[in-house]
């Protein structure tokens, strides 16, 4: 898809997401070496958003897996239509079972999960596997079978095999350690908190009617939000969704009242906005 990191960057920021040389330069290496891509950061850095913009960018299809605590082998990578094949075996009651045991267990009665839609099929794909971290241990052991080969049997169909492989993303939050076998199949990327000049662009370009100085003293102050000792500090997306409250406000500057009445869009913990509250000192940031 890439021809070199300059290249990533570039095709990336024309879909409207800033990535710093480190994302430029892992995701050139996913591209050229085949490899999945493993990121991990905290919560609002934008780990999904870099799947969604690599696929815009590759003109792929994007197929998403939304892992979650019992999240098991028939939602991640495919069933049998239950339902179907019962109506199908009351419509041949005159047929052996043999020939309608045949019928049922084709691709009229598949229902592809995400990780098999993945592998099928022609045309480029980019398959995000989201919040990996939340997904129970054993899920893991379907990844790497899939992840390894790009291939997945089923027992009554045989082996499907990709005949090209979709670019693979892996997101997790560190709520949970991954196992190394998983690490070692993947490159691994961590997002953190951009820099204030990159945060900045940022704002920028997801607020256009944000004005240079305001957007700086929002950095400024999300900056030192991030240096409190917080239950949650703000993300990337909190810094872009205070910026729009903001412009909705009307706020041409920041001023005590205007940072108070708001910072229940940075800070989601009533804890965090008290100390917050106390400790801020706008003069100083």
């Amino acid at each position: 898809m890439f021809t070199s990191v300059d290249d990533v960057s570039a095709r990336l920021a024309e879909t409207g997401y800033l990535a710093s040389p480190a994302v430029a330069t892992t995701v050139f290496l996913a591209d050229r070496l085949g490899k999945p891509l493993l990121v991990e950061g905290p919560a609002g850095v934008g780990k999904t958003e870099l799947a969604k913009a690599v696929a815009e960018v590759a003109g792929a299809r994007l197929v998403r897996l939304q892992c979650y605590e019992g999240v098991d082998e028939s939602r991640a990578l495919y069933e049998w239509n239950h339902a179907k094949q019962l109506l199908r075996i009351s419509a041949g009651r005159d047929e052996t079972w043999d020939e309608t045991r045949t019928d049922i267990f084709s691709e009229e009665f598949l229902l592809a999960r995400p990780l098999l839609t993945a592998i099928r099929g022609d045309g480029p794909k980019v398959l995000l596997i989201d919040e990996t971290d939340k997904a129970d241990v054993e899920v893991e052991g379907l990844l790497l079978e899939v992840l390894s080969d790009f291939q997945v049997t089923v027992p009554e169909l045989g082996t499907i095999t990709a005949t090209s492989r979709p670019f693979v993303v892996l997101t997790s939050n560190a709520s949970r350690e991954l196992s190394e076998a998983l690490r070692r199949r993947c490159l691994f990327l961590h997002i953190g908190f951009p820099e204030a000049e990159l945060e900045r662009s940022i704002v920028r370009l997801k607020v256009p009617g944000l004005d240079s100085a305001l957007a700086d003293s929002v950095v400024r102050v999300v900056g030192a939000l991030r240096a409190m000792d917080l239950r949650k500090v703000p993300s990337v997306a909190e810094t872009i969704d205070w910026a729009r409250t903001l412009l909705a406000l009307g706020a041409g500057t920041l001023n005590e009242t205007v940072v108070r009445g708001s910072l229940g869009v940075l800070l989601k913990h009533q804890d965090d906005i008290l100390k917050a509250a106390a400790k801020l000192d706008l003069d100083a940031v």
